[in-house]
């Protein structure tokens, strides 16, 4: 149950970031589910780090941490991937 809690918090997260960026992403979906994975991954262990990643109800720093790494990871990632792509655009 644990792998597929996180493919749909890597997906919530990935779109959210994918909206929140300005511009058109190019990367495909399942690279924006892992891209998101990341992003929560990275932001729990911000989390920790800060010592917030257990609270009381609900934990919102630890959320928009989560948030912010799937933003910068789905931005750093489609760079990466057009870069990889030759800067193509799909048809």
């Amino acid at each position: 149950m644990g792998w597929l809690w996180a493919i749909i918090v890597g997906l919530v997260l990935g779109l959210i970031a994918k909206a929140i960026i300005p511009g058109k992403q190019q990367i495909p979906l399942w690279l924006t589910v892992i891209f998101g994975i990341l992003g929560s991954v990275v932001g729990n262990t911000v989390a920790t780090w800060i010592g917030v990643n257990d609270t009381r109800g609900i934990d919102w720093t630890r959320h928009v941490l989560q948030l912010a790494g799937a933003v910068l990871i789905v931005w750093v990632g489609d760079m990466a991937w057009v870069a990889m792509r030759g800067g193509k655009q799909r048809a």
